[in-house]
């Protein structure tokens, strides 16, 4: 098993290189020459709304660009020192894995048009995104590339949700391999089953901007690998928890800040237009409403964390309550009313915090708290459309959380038990106890503190 397993990982990591060479033959014999690009480029000219929803990609795509920075800093600072600088660089790397992945197959993938089997379930659509149809594209209204950036910077988050939990004792490349079959495969058949027209499309399912698609997708796959992995040495004896607490709130709470900025972009942005008033309306109340809903989830998150922890409100929960309430919304962020975004975000502050304590006693080590934040929250935010959007139901929301949860989990299992038996994924316990810094990346964070 362990050989044919073996086999089975490295034909996964040299697929990549295959995808590359595949796109650089496309890229010399098939690209559009510069002539009929700029032909199509000027008949976009005159369509309308054509730059103002080109624009509304693009920024609403740096905005969430930097929800990498956030999740850079939110981790980093909730490890403890001596892993920092192992946490920053996966989180550098795999934004890097995914931007490439998503070019190499993920867009294709995700967006398949009729190239799908077993009624959309299954995209066929395999392949370099090759620059897109210009003329459809400027037809419809937006720059090509520009929906393809848009789409791209969403990917990393998922990719991110996994870091976070299974942090401080897993390897670096095999972490990497995850991320590759995560961010080829496995997040862009979620997405191509909505977003890309599928099977959930088809069945009444909605979610504007991915609570389920993307959290929620993210939250199973760090589910699997914090389960197969395993906890922390030293952090359960028994029925005990030992707390490893952070090394750096100050910048975990900056992390929490610059994702509650890219928010904005994330779901701002997934409005898709930007050419009319009534665009720019809808944008705007979107704005309006995932800032409320973080509000919620800040200040539900801290009241019941006072009452729970007798009157000590843990910072963590404060900034995953922030967290929390913007994973809520993302699925519905329009139709609410203000007020009702507040008690939406609301809720999913109170869930984190009743989570986290049930993972412990679970024995599930979730080092950042993004199984509460993202997958319960996820799950709540999609679960609660149809209160305030009336063209969706309850029974087409629980099957896209259901039919998620049964292939990410399904599908990221298969995967971190191959990387298990193959390349190995946890340190030596030797390793683990030195910090990550000094065993996987040859320097530590902060080299003038002892590390803890």
């Amino acid at each position: 098993m362990g050989r044919t397993t073996g086999r089975w990982i490295r034909g996964a990591m040299l697929a990549p290189l295959s995808l590359l060479a595949a796109g650089m033959a496309w890229a010399q014999e098939e690209a559009p020459g510069l002539e009929e690009r700029l032909a199509a480029l000027e008949a976009a000219a005159s369509v309308p709304a054509y730059v103002d929803n080109s624009y509304l990609f693009l920024i609403g795509g740096l905005i969430v660009m930097f929800m990498a920075a956030g999740f850079c800093m939110l981790e980093a600072g909730l490890v403890r020192s001596k892993n920092a600088a192992m946490q920053v660089t996966k989180n550098v790397t795999l934004f890097s894995v995914a931007g490439l992945m998503f070019w190499a197959t993920g867009y294709n993938l995700g967006y398949p048009g009729d190239a799908t089997i077993l009624n959309g379930l299954l995209p066929t659509n395999f392949g370099p995104w090759s620059g897109g149809d210009i003329e459809a594209q400027s037809e419809a209204g937006y720059a090509p590339a520009s929906d393809w950036f848009f789409q791209m910077v969403f990917v990393a988050t998922a990719a991110s949700i996994v870091s976070g939990t299974v942090a401080e004792r897993v390897k670096l490349l095999p972490f990497l391999a995850f991320t590759v079959v995560l961010t080829a495969f496995i997040y862009p058949v979620v997405i191509s089953w909505q977003w890309g027209g599928g099977f959930l499309s088809a069945n009444g399912f909605s979610d504007f901007a991915g609570s389920t698609l993307v959290h929620s997708t993210g939250g199973w796959a760090a589910l699997m690998g914090a389960l197969i992995i395993g906890a922390r040495k030293g952090k359960y004896f028994g029925k005990s928890v030992n707390p490893m607490p952070g090394s750096n709130i100050p910048l975990a709470a900056l992390g929490t800040l610059i994702l509650w900025f890219g928010w904005f972009g994330f779901n701002g942005a997934s409005q898709l237009a930007a050419g009319t008033a009534a665009d720019i309306n809808a944008v705007s109340q979107i704005f309006a409403n995932t800032n409320m809903a973080a509000v919620g989830g800040v200040l539900a998150a801290t009241i019941t964390a006072a009452i729970m922890f007798k009157g000590k409100i843990d910072a963590t929960m404060v900034f995953n309550g922030a967290i929390g309430g913007l994973v809520s919304i993302t699925a519905e962020p329009l139709a609410p009313s203000m007020g009702m975004s507040v008690l939406i975000g609301a809720v999913g502050g109170v869930l984190v915090v009743l989570t986290v304590p049930l993972l412990d006693k679970l024995k599930i080590d979730d080092v950042v708290g993004a199984i509460p934040a993202h997958l319960v929250c996820g799950i709540w935010g999609t679960m609660i459309v149809p209160l305030t959007n009336d063209g969706t139901n309850y029974v087409s929301q629980a099957m896209g959380v259901g039919l998620t949860a049964v292939f990410v989990s399904v599908t990221s299992a298969i995967v971190w038990f191959a990387l298990k038996f193959t390349m190995g994924l946890r340190p030596s316990e030797e390793d683990e106890e030195a910090g990550l810094d000094r065993a996987e990346i040859g320097l530590e964070a902060y080299p003038e503190f002892a590390s803890r």
